[in-house]
């Protein structure tokens, strides 16, 4: 109960259908990465944590106090729903104060203020959100979530959307706050996003808890799995001839105009096919993994 977040045996089910099965884990200070693919119940998790879930089985608490049906709770936590949240009929100033309002600040005004200024909305913040971007919303429901100062903030996937600079001023922003001692969790199907943010990960598919720990040993994990790529070029049958003697090439099989190549060493590989193509005298047309889909990385993930 020391920890910020503590999960245990947590399920969720809706039915027959099963969305989160008997998952386990604390959250302490830093920001914690919830990654998978679509539909592998990584916003029921997090609404759960919320609160705005009740587990069908198992505990969730914060701060040692059970988050459901406790509404004390949310003068700690901040929730930034995937679902949009946001009143087109309100401008971003409006959301951001109704929100400080909401948790009874004494000065709603500059918390708002302050808010709105951390996630560079304030060009903004007088317009309508009706007219703001995808990202522009997204900035909105952080400011709003951000307003009273959480100790704990829960994101489900808050990149969606976002171009690339402003992808870059969130994952700072929320580099700092995590470096001040908050507990910050957020949700990613795109495994770039975790690795820039996170150095602790949650991986979880169809519902279960497939790894869990320091995210440079998980992508390892990834990394290291046996691989397949398609290649094209202008001679496959050089090029094929120059890689099955390399002792990480498992297999080279030929369909149509393109070639496949199995590896065991995912680094070897990449390493080694540009020295290979400039001494074969091929040229390549195309090179791209051939199963490197996040449900082909996280199947091999639970079958370890």
């Amino acid at each position: 109960m020391n920890a910020a977040v503590s999960v245990r045996s947590a399920s969720r089910w809706y039915g027959d259908l099963v969305a989160v099965n008997d998952i386990s884990f604390d959250l302490g200070p830093g920001v914690t990465g919830l990654l998978g693919p679509n539909g592998a119940g990584k916003s029921t998790l997090l609404h759960m944590m919320a609160g705005l879930l009740k587990p069908s089985s198992g505990q969730i608490h914060i701060s040692g106090e059970p988050v459901w049906q406790n509404i004390g709770m949310y003068a700690q936590v901040g929730l930034v729903p995937e679902r949009e949240t946001v009143y087109p009929f309100l401008t971003g100033w409006e959301y951001a104060l109704a929100s400080a309002r909401l948790q009874r600040l004494p000065q709603p005004e500059v918390a708002a203020q302050a808010a709105i200024d951390m996630v560079e909305l304030g060009d903004a913040m007088h317009r309508k959100m009706g007219g703001y971007s995808k990202g522009m919303r997204q900035r909105a429901k952080i400011a709003a979530a951000l307003v009273h100062d959480p100790h704990i903030l829960i994101l489900d996937e808050p990149f969606n959307g976002t171009d690339p600079r402003l992808r870059l001023q969130m994952t700072t922003m929320l580099k700092e706050l995590g470096d001040t001692g908050r507990t910050i969790v957020f949700s990613s199907h795109i495994l770039e996003e975790v690795e820039h943010l996170a150095e602790d990960v949650l991986v979880i598919i169809g519902g279960r808890l497939a790894a869990a720990g320091d995210f440079r040993q998980i992508r390892r994990l990834m990394t290291n799995r046996p691989h397949a790529f398609t290649i094209r070029s202008s001679n496959n049958r050089a090029l094929a001839a120059a890689l099955v003697d390399r002792p990480h090439v498992t297999l080279v099989s030929f369909d149509s105009d393109t070639m496949e190549v199995k590896t065991t060493d995912f680094g070897a590989f990449t390493e080694a096919i540009a020295p290979l193509i400039q001494s074969s005298g091929v040229e390549l047309h195309e090179l791209q993994p051939a199963d490197d889909s996040l449900e082909n990385v996280f199947s091999y993930l639970v079958a370890q």
